[in-house]
């Protein structure tokens, strides 16, 4: 699996924005994480029971990661059209802000070393990219346990920092000084 300061890969993939299947694909790629931070969070299998909690749940802070000028990415290895089959049955999933990515033939799962063996599909992973493209956070939970958004907000307000962060710390609080150096 990369790591922490690894370079995030390229990647080019058919992506969900819309549930209208007029304007529903676009295609994507590295050049739209270019320049800013990006959070790319993966599912295992659309239809399920876990994932869209999460995913809507991403789409409520949405602007939040706007405001840091973040663009959220989600990615299954699920093909588009299952996505917008799943954006158009699911009501909270109808009007996502941003795009979910159809990693069908497993490049990038498989690439940042997030696919499950046993099951083919993608962990439940989380990465953090600073504007240069390198990994700085990077979460993968079971495939039964769904992730806190909110936490991911919050690692990325701390990495923004560029300061020492202490435990639990918030946006506006203060940060650590490192005494002695």
């Amino acid at each position: 699996m990369l790591r922490i300061g690894d370079q995030f890969p390229s990647f080019n993939l058919k992506g969900v924005i819309s549930a209208d299947a007029k304007h529903a694909f676009t295609e994507m790629n590295s050049s739209n994480a270019a320049g800013k931070w990006a959070v790319f969070f993966f599912w295992p299998k659309d239809f399920t029971f876990v994932c869209p909690t999460e995913i809507a749940a991403f789409g409520r802070l949405h602007q939040e990661f706007v405001d840091r000028d973040a663009q959220v990415f989600g990615v299954s290895t699920d093909s588009e059209f299952v996505h917008l089959a799943w954006k158009q049955q699911k009501e909270e999933l109808r009007d996502l802000p941003f795009p979910m990515l159809a990693d069908i033939k497993r490049e990038l799962t498989e690439s940042l070393g997030v696919l499950d063996k046993s099951e083919g599909v993608a962990q439940r992973a989380t990465f953090i990219v600073d504007p240069e493209g390198t990994i700085r956070f990077v979460m993968v939970t079971d495939l039964n346990v769904g992730r806190n958004p909110q936490e991911v907000l919050r690692v990325l307000d701390a990495l923004q920092t560029d300061e020492l962060c202490p435990c639990n710390w918030h946006k506006g609080e203060k940060t650590l000084e490192a005494v002695g150096e």
